[in-house]
């Protein structure tokens, strides 16, 4: 859940540690519509569009020179994309104003919209690439750093393929850029290691949209606000996340038949403050109360049947989950009162129109996906999608996050193209013309927390950072420091300003950023902006588009014609290559061009023939992407993260209805204790954006949120001798940091941190970042990682009066130190000799089939009298024989280990085959039927295991045979179990003379 502070409520306010980067005007000669760091959402504009009353216009603006001429562009500084004008004067940014032709902020900006331009002309800005020397960075030039990267680039593929090779991106690069990058990273150089930091924000919001609707994309749109009669906002504290959206609810509360809201977070926030109802649940509990809403609908018939029966299934499974959800135990589980519950239930039951939201209070929480989900069913159940005012919002945290998603730079494939469906990637594949074995899909992107794995286990020696800071973002951060720390990482950061990360990086390229560069993003609300570049970038910033452009010809990246794969070296012509990606598919872009998103308002996707406009929501006519062939995901088992099976969706056939999803509820990992009593949070602050690295260098947002802090419930600091101010060493098994208190507005039990501060601007010493605290948990479906989760313990330090010391000792330094000191290290890790396993499951598949071949012959021969049972095994034996004879080639072009493999063999038969098990009575059949169907099944794992190996390897003749042995196992296994069916019921129910029964 995200805070809001500011200045009015920062009863503490230290003296900022960052000097200003550069001058900025005296406030007398600054132009402004208005001060939004007091007045952070603006003066009120009541209205009501059910009552023909429109969201009004209001320009903000704010200058510190009359600019010469206003340059198109959008904001970058949340994911809700406003609209605006950057002023521009002798080449440099002078102001900002708001568009108000655009539909999504009529004008309005917010605080960090109105200030953070100043981060562009900072003195602090990287102008130079670095390359590390002698274990210090260097100043280098282009060509060097670039030919340095190539370099690695092919001595980790020839060490270790092109899976040893990771790139982490973000949510605030342009959709060109994140295209030009899918390109290479899954064409050019086929690695399944892409992911970026919208896992962290945004990957539960696609997830969800996912598993009930068959495809990403929202659902509503922002002008729904202008019709609901009723806001359910559940862990997205909007005032301070989106502040200018925030302003267009409080319009409405302040025009004539305001919407009622409900907030679901638990903390006081701005946003929870203006709730008719608001519900503090305990953290880690939000599926619990909202399976308690679903049930209380259900309950008391608040349910839209028919529209449910015509275009839901699935909705006799969630009603069997959240039979037991009482309001009673809802209550005991979440800690929020049955009365508020049942109120709540009632607003949402009977509203005329429901808009819902959700964010980071869902996503980065226990369940999170499963929860997101229950989110959509309270939607479904009403019938309240696809309506005016009806709609749901899964929030994104950046403003670009959806392109990353939509091009397939993380965690999905370009166009919301679905990897488990082989039609899909056959036509990625033409697309790009290369040619399906070069293209990874064998399983889904490799997602960040598994690639610090890889990393860990020395699999993967490169890792290219872009416009991110994983050093202060990721979780559990002293193991992320060591990771990526290792002698043997080669670490490329390209980004503005010298952030924790480019510290301990190998190469740093500074990056362009907005307002230096052209290109495309899309909002929330599926509505794309056009920014165009309105000042030459400083020094030697390149953006990332030509970074990739440049690195991609210098790789000689080619497709099967032999034509560059990356056939385009300007924004727009990437653009039009992306819109021939979307054809099609739900986030269609084909009618979409530069011309027609300048000079007016955004427009929203899907943007084609039917619709050359845009379209304002999606499912109107009740019909969603979840058709088999259209489907971007066949989902997920919400409980244990396990995709949905191509045969198991043909059974459900959604063709094109929504899919309720239901999960139980389960408690959080760690829980408190009387060591760590207090549940933690983490979140964000309305000043600030993710690691500060541009918001930081804007004075006026700096000084409005200068430092960290941890908020309490102020009976708990009372029983902690804690006062509003003191300095507190808050604890967790993983780490501790040093933070002033700030008392008031949480739930009992509960404590929140922001997480937006790291080091580069602390020089006290003390370690302050949230995520020192944070658990390496993540969803089991999203892989989104558990931040609102984990236990700490909180106390006050008493430094005597005149003393100050150092309880929690920052260690970013010694990171910084072990990297500029790794060289020897480094050389000694060359020359260790690697080993690959690819031969090891080559042996173990051909000792199998060798003692499979060996069953077959001694079961024959055991089980005469079965000969409806021999008779099959004689065939099974066959197919052994002929998958040994498969197997010839991939031994003699890989090798395989014989010791291991046959002793593992060996192990398994006499398990299941024991020498003392020697009869042939009905039982000792049903016995050896479940050994043979145990055995083979630990032949598909081997198989299973060898199948997405062999696609990454881009062998087409081993995938060919791992195909056949997969069919053949499959198979025999299905016989086997077939054989227990028909002998388990007989066997084991009708008695039998005992010397029938085990000989």
């Amino acid at each position: 859940m995200s805070p809001v502070v500011h200045g009015k409520d920062m009863k503490h306010p230290p003296a900022s540690s960052i000097e200003p980067s550069r001058p900025e005007p005296a406030e007398k000669d600054v132009h402004q519509s208005r001060d939004s760091i007091k007045d952070i959402w603006g003066e009120r504009n009541g209205y009501n569009a059910n009552e023909g009353i429109e969201w009004p216009e209001r320009i903000d603006e704010r200058w510190t020179e009359k600019p010469d001429k206003w340059v198109q562009s959008a904001c970058v500084l949340c994911s809700n994309g406003c609209g605006m004008d950057i002023g521009v004067k002798n080449n440099k940014i002078v102001g900002v104003r708001g568009r108000g032709c655009d539909r999504v902020n009529k004008g309005r900006l917010g605080p960090k919209g109105l200030h953070g331009w100043i981060a562009n002309h900072s003195k602090d800005r990287l102008l130079y690439p670095l390359i590390r020397k002698n274990g210090k960075l260097e100043q280098s030039s282009w060509e060097e750093a670039m030919s340095l990267i190539v370099q690695k680039t092919k001595a980790v593929q020839k060490e270790l393929t092109s899976h040893g090779i990771g790139f982490y991106t973000s949510g605030q690069l342009f959709l060109e850029e994140y295209y030009t990058l899918a390109v290479i990273g899954k064409a050019g150089l086929g690695t399944l290691h892409m992911d970026g930091n919208t896992r962290l924000c945004t990957a539960t919001a696609a997830a969800a949209m996912r598993e009930n609707f068959g495809s990403d994309g929202q659902p509503g749109s922002y002008t729904d606000i202008d019709y609901t009669d009723c806001v359910m906002l559940v862990g997205h504290n909007m005032s301070s996340t989106q502040t200018v959206l925030w302003s267009r609810i409080l319009d409405r509360l302040a025009g004539p038949n305001p919407p009622k809201i409900i907030v679901i977070d638990p903390r006081l926030s701005e946003t929870a403050k203006k709730a008719t109802v608001h519900l503090a649940p305990r953290i880690g509990t939000n599926l619990a109360l909202l399976n308690g809403l679903q049930r209380e609908l259900i309950e008391n018939g608040w349910v839209d049947w028919e529209w449910v029966n015509k275009h839901t299934i699935g909705i006799d499974d969630v009603r069997k989950i959240v039979a037991k959800w009482t309001l009673e135990r809802t209550s005991e589980i979440t800690g929020v009162p049955v009365e508020k519950l049942r109120e709540a239930a009632r607003i949402i039951g009977t509203t005329p129109r429901l808009l819902s939201t959700a964010l980071q209070g869902v996503y980065q929480s226990n369940q999170a996906t499963a929860s997101a989900c229950a989110i959509n069913n309270i939607n479904m159940l009403r019938g309240m999608i696809g309506k005016p005012g009806c709609g749901i919002y899964q929030m994104n945290g950046q403003p670009t996050a959806q392109n990353n998603r939509e091009a397939g730079c993380d965690g999905e494939y370009p166009g919301f193209r679905n990897n488990m469906n082989k039609d899909h990637m056959q036509d990625l594949a033409d697309h790009w013309n290369i040619d399906l074995i070069k293209l990874p899909h064998w399983n889904q992107p490799t997602h960040i927390m598994d690639m610090l794995h890889f990393i860990e286990m020395g699999q993967m020696k490169m890792f290219w950072i872009s416009g991110t800071n994983p050093l202060v973002s990721l979780p559990d951060l002293d193991r992320v420091r060591r990771l990526l720390t290792k002698p043997d990482m080669f670490v490329v950061v390209q980004d503005c300003f010298m952030t924790e990360s480019a510290q301990i990086a190998d190469v740093v390229l500074p990056a362009a950023i907005w307002a230096e560069k052209t290109g495309c993003f899309t909002n929330v609300d599926r509505t794309v902006h056009l920014s165009r570049q309105a000042i030459d970038p400083p020094g030697e910033c390149r953006s990332d588009f030509d970074i990739w452009c440049d690195y991609a010809k210098r790789m000689d990246f080619r497709d099967k014609d032999g034509d560059r794969l990356v056939h385009w070296s300007k924004p727009e012509e990437a653009f039009e290559a992306w819109k021939k990606c979307t054809k099609g598919r739900p986030c269609d872009y084909t009618a979409m061009t530069y011309e027609k998103l300048t000079g007016g308002s955004g427009i929203q996707w899907p943007c084609n023939d039917e619709n050359p406009m845009g379209t304002e929501r999606l499912y109107t006519d009740g019909i969603f992407p979840t058709d088999v062939n259209h489907a971007e995901s066949w989902g997920h088992d919400l409980q244990t993260g396990t995709p949905v099976s191509l045969s198991e969706y043909k059974t459900m056939n959604p063709a094109g209805r929504a899919i309720f999803k239901g999960c139980e509820y389960r408690p959080q990992e760690e829980v408190q204790n009387e060591e760590y009593p207090f549940r933690l949070s983490t979140g964000r602050n309305v000043f600030m954006f993710h690691t500060r690295t541009k918001t930081a260098r804007a004075r006026h947002l700096r000084e409005a949120a200068p430092e960290p802090y941890i908020q309490l419930n102020e009976e708990d600091a009372k029983e902690l001798g804690i006062e509003d101010g003191d300095m507190c060493l808050v604890t967790s098994r993983r780490g501790a940091i040093e933070l002033k208190a700030n008392v008031g507005d949480m739930s009992k039990g509960q404590v929140f941190v922001p997480f937006h501060y790291g080091y580069w601007d602390s020089s006290d010493g003390r370690s302050r970042a949230a995520n020192e605290l944070t658990v390496n948990e993540w969803d089991s479906v999203s892989k989104q990682p558990t931040f609102k989760s984990g236990a700490v313990r909180v106390e006050k330090i008493k430094d005597e009066v005149g003393e100050v010391k150092i309880h929690a000792r920052e260690r970013h330094s010694a990171a910084i130190h072990k990297v500029e000191n790794k060289e020897e290290e480094q050389k000694r890790l060359e020359q260790e000799d690697r080993v690959r396993h690819l031969e090891d499951f080559i042996g173990l598949m051909i000792e199998t089939n060798i003692t499979l071949v060996e069953l077959y012959e001694s079961l024959i021969e055991k089980h005469q009298k079965e000969k409806e049972i021999q008779a099959g095994l004689k065939v099974l034996r066959d197919f052994a024989r002929m998958d040994l004879d498969l197997l010839q080639p991939v031994v003699k072009k890989y090798g395989w280990n014989e010791k291991d493999a046959k002793s593992d063999s060996d192990i398994l038969r006499k398990t299941l085959f024991p020498p003392s098990r020697t009869g042939s009575g009905v039982f000792d059949v049903l016995m050896d039927m479940q050994g043979l169907f145990v055995f083979l099944a630990n032949m598909e794992g081997i198989v299973t295991a060898l199948t997405p190996a062999a696609s990454a390897l881009l062998d087409q003749d081993f995938v060919d045979v791992v195909q056949q042995l997969q069919q053949h196992v499959q198979r025999q296994r299905s016989w086997a179990a077939e054989k227990l069916k028909v002998k388990g019921p007989q066997t084991l129910i009708v008695p039998v003379p005992q010397s029938e029964g085990r000989l």
